[in-house]
């Protein structure tokens, strides 16, 4: 039997995939509890947060990174939790039972992945210091006090605020940064979306990525992974899990429990590694400006002379420096590229097979089961499947 029914409203910017994924784990906590809930969620409540204590719900989960949604719950007379970020000092902590992201755990998860890649430079671009943005400031905090803990500098630029007009500036000045840091280097972004700055420009100013300069943001927002041309590697936040800690806190509490003293911190999911830090030390020239047009282009279907084009020297040059660097072809190269793309689909997402060997460049579905019967002694579908019920890592190539 379901309890008595309460009447609940959520707080968040729906518009937001941070806030999206807290509501989703809102709602898994609905579907697979005893609760009997109305949610209210309005995507313009910044509108009425003056009259919030007028209203006669039950109680009440919200954005606590804002400083306007805590002022206005100040004197709230139903229960409420607040979300938001983690704090090294735990007298920055709102006076409700509060769920948080762990900004220190996410920023470690960033370093973790860069220097596992190899990589021994490391920087950090931020935001500008903003109430609104207390988040960015932990982070800017953590990474700060990570690389000084392992013996690495770090080099840190907060940027400037995003707005159309002062979008050039803005660029010319991240481009400004870049230039003067030393590589290769890792760059640990605030957000998914300070990352995509990075990307940007880096191809704006010709810098090699992930050679020169490996890019890890936070959030994993596949909208980051559509607008730019290099897929961008992230550390995904336990959001889902943090929406269903605050339902369940929320639950407690309308049952008449204590509240929690201290603050519950959700780690992040895990690190979704893509080509911004597909690093690897390659000490020629060649052969890096060579993998960074075939990570670009390998699923455009391009050839090895289109390769020999955009870097400018002779065939068997370069086949020589890859063999060399790379220990196999430049044919090879394109190959692996088309196929761990494909993999990762399968992998990754519910897309048909038909539409990934498209994306992928392959000529048509029945090549792609060709390439997969010759490397994995499968189909693409009994590739997916048994990736998905085993849950392994990766994919190895037999190529020579």
């Amino acid at each position: 039997m379901f309890e008595n029914k309460h009447s609940i409203t959520l707080l968040f910017n729906a518009n937001k995939i941070y806030d999206r994924r807290i509501i989703a784990g809102v709602g898994e906590y609905l579907q697979t509890s005893k609760v009997d809930w109305d949610l209210y969620l309005e995507e313009d409540f910044m509108a009425r947060l003056d009259h919030l204590d007028e209203w006669s719900g039950d109680g009440i989960i919200a954005d606590y990174d804002n400083p306007e949604i805590q002022a206005a719950l100040h004197k709230a007379k139903v229960p409420v939790v607040g979300i938001g970020g983690s704090y090294e000092n735990t007298e920055e902590y709102p006076d409700v039972p509060y769920v948080a992201t762990d900004n220190y755990a996410l920023v470690q998860a960033a370093f973790e992945h860069l220097r596992q890649k190899g990589i021994q430079r490391f920087a950090f671009y931020g935001a500008p210091v903003d109430e609104h943005h207390r988040w960015a400031q932990q982070r800017e905090n953590a990474v700060l006090e990570i690389t000084r803990e392992q013996g690495y500098d770090c080099h840190v630029y907060r940027g400037h605020p995003v707005r159309p007009e002062t979008w050039q500036y803005t660029t010319k000045r991240l481009a400004d940064w870049l230039r003067s840091l030393p590589t290769p280097i890792g760059i640990i972004a605030v957000t998914d979306s300070r990352a995509r700055h990075l990307l940007q420009v880096c191809d704006h100013i010709g810098m090699l990525i992930p050679d020169r300069m490996s890019v890890i943001g936070i959030d994993d927002d596949e909208l980051a992974r559509y607008l730019s041309r290099v897929s961008l590697s992230s550390v995904r936040q336990g959001c889902f899990e943090m929406g269903v800690q605050a339902a369940k806190t929320l639950h407690r509490m309308l049952k008449g429990h204590n509240q929690p003293r201290k603050p519950v911190l959700i780690p992040p999911e895990c690190v979704a590694e893509r080509q911004s830090t597909d690093f690897k030390a390659i000490s020629d020239p060649h052969v890096m400006q060579a993998m960074h047009y075939i990570r670009q282009n390998a699923c455009r279907g391009i050839k090895v002379d289109q390769v020999l084009d955009y870097v400018g020297v002779s065939r068997s040059n370069l086949e020589h420096r890859f063999k060399e660097e790379r220990g196999h072809s430049i044919h090879t190269e394109i190959h692996n590229e088309k196929l761990g793309r494909a993999c990762k689909m399968l992998e990754n997402s519910d897309e048909a097979t038909a539409h990934i060997a498209k994306i992928c460049g392959y000529p048509s579905l029945q090549y792609m089961y060709a390439v997969f019967k010759k490397h994995f002694d499968q189909t693409p579908k009994e590739y997916r499947d048994a990736k998905r019920d085993k849950d392994e890592p990766g994919f190895s190539l037999k190529v020579s």
